[in-house]
């Protein structure tokens, strides 16, 4: 993530999105002005402001040549809640499938994780602080004073609706009473706390009491999501908010100690009401929501069988799209200001098959182009995230140096376009599929081997050839 990218210029966020992703550069401009579109209307007037929607993106082209990748490294680069959505998921009230609201409510728990995430990075310093002292008091009970339990305040009241087991469980009282004298308790506790720092007791096993949350009884409240997505699951998790927590002893490492000490310490030191209002208002501001195979739910009525849902679908995500505000459990959402992104091959449908009030909500088409060989040659060594990079790295983890040589990563681009000529048409992941035929035996024999390995045009042809030259084959193994 950028340091500051509400200050990224368009050009700035191109030159940005250009590091992973090769060519396509109208939808690089078209989400590029879209970002810079939101730091804009952030200076502007409150009037003035929420008058101002977003303009969402459709983007029209074959699979594989970066419409998801785009939209994800567009949210990383942003720091946006993101979320991918398939349109095919979805069906009108009365079928089998997913209520669209749910989208709304993936985005609400996307941006809850990203805040949280954001805030225990805050607080990582003084949680594994904590987590240590925990660990201390375990390994050296005798250097800790008795504390006093805490009971649950609803766990009587609970306890006689629910069964007496949500009244026990209340947490154990620390037995252990200091029995040396303060400065030999001192002297004990800096010792041991530098040794657990440095790592000295990682693989030392060691019981602690470890926090379940408490299950309501099996068919009190189903598990469904009701309208809204405030069904059984909510009314559980709210009710177990009210719950004592349940202890378990576990045997664990030190290391898994502290680690599980350092989470609720955090945990504790976190409000996350806060984290709730943060994560909302930067869903609604900031979020952007990629829902991917809209050309799948294309059509309008008069269709029979499995297409009789589709226009319904489309109605169904309208009022999303347009903005509305849909009850999360985290609190209401309104996506007045999400950007939505669009995407599909539009191979048989067509942008004009969808209905025309969700069409005049995407007023940004963008066509991406489908991949040249010279673009694969790119894709396999230039961008942060390269092909061979990757593959050289994989494999130098059992000590093989990987070459692979300009003429050799020619060939493995023009078999690729080949095949996707010949075969289906799935852009860059054709590439994937080439280089594991290629490189199989080199990684199968790299444990006993080792050493420098070269690849050249010569190898790829002769591992590649009798198959790619036959397109009934190639469509089974490339």
């Amino acid at each position: 993530m950028h340091d500051n990218p509400q200050e990224l210029t368009p050009r700035q966020i191109v030159s940005e999105l250009d590091r992973y992703i090769v060519g396509q550069a109208d939808a690089k401009r078209a989400v590029a002005v879209a970002m810079r579109n939101r730091y804009r209307r952030e200076r502007l007037p409150e009037s003035v402001r929420k008058e101002v929607a977003p303009k969402n993106i459709l983007m029209i082209g074959p699979t594989g040549v970066g419409k998801t990748e785009i939209a994800r490294r567009l949210a990383s680069l942003a720091g946006a809640p993101f979320i991918k959505v398939e349109a095919t998921k979805y069906t009108e009230v009365g079928y089998v499938g997913r209520d669209v609201e749910s989208m709304v409510r993936d985005l609400a728990e996307a941006a809850v994780r990203m805040v949280s995430d954001e805030r225990r990075a805050d607080v990582r310093d003084a949680a594994d602080a904590a987590a240590v002292e925990r660990v201390v008091d375990v390994l050296h009970p005798e250097t800790v004073v008795a504390t006093p339990p805490q009971a649950n305040p609803f766990a009587a009241s609970l306890g006689s609706l629910f069964g007496n087991s949500f009244a026990q469980n209340q947490g154990p009282t620390q037995t252990a009473t200091r029995t040396l004298p303060d400065d030999e308790a001192q002297r004990i506790r800096a010792s041991a706390r530098e040794d657990v720092r440095r790592g000295f007791f990682d693989v030392r096993q060691i019981e602690i009491d470890v926090e379940e949350a408490a299950q309501l009884p099996i068919g009190m409240i189903g598990g469904n999501d009701g309208p809204g997505g405030m069904g059984g699951g909510d009314m559980g998790e709210m009710l177990g908010g009210l719950l004592p927590k349940k202890r378990v002893r576990k045997k664990v490492t030190v290391a898994d100690a502290r680690r599980l000490y350092a989470q609720q310490e955090a945990d504790k030191l976190i409000d996350m009401d806060a984290v709730k209002r943060e994560a909302l208002r930067r869903a609604g501001e900031h979020g952007i929501v990629f829902i991917d195979e809209i050309d799948k739910v294309a059509g309008r009525e008069g269709g029979r069988g499995p297409d009789v849902s589709r226009e319904g679908v489309q109605r169904d995500i309208l009022p999303i799209v347009e903005g509305s505000t849909v009850q999360t459990k985290h609190g209401p959402l309104s996506t007045d200001h999400v950007l939505f992104i669009a995407a599909g091959a539009f191979h048989v449908a067509k942008p004009s098959d969808l209905i025309p009030e969700l069409q005049g909500r995407f007023p940004v088409r963008v066509e991406l182009e489908s991949l040249t060989a010279h673009d694969f040659e790119i894709i396999l060594t230039q961008p942060e995230n390269a092909l061979i990079g990757q593959y050289r790295a994989l494999l130098g983890a059992d000590g093989v140096d990987l070459e692979v040589t300009p003429d050799a990563i020619a060939e493995i681009a023009q078999i690729a376009m080949r095949v996707n000529e010949q075969t289906e048409n799935i852009g860059a992941r054709r590439l994937h599929t080439v280089l594991e035929r290629v490189l199989d035996e080199i990684a199968f024999r790299a444990p006993e081997e080792g050493g420098t390995v070269t690849i050249d045009a010569a190898y790829v042809r002769a591992r590649l050839e009798s198959i790619a030259g036959n397109a009934d084959l190639s469509s089974y193994i490339l």
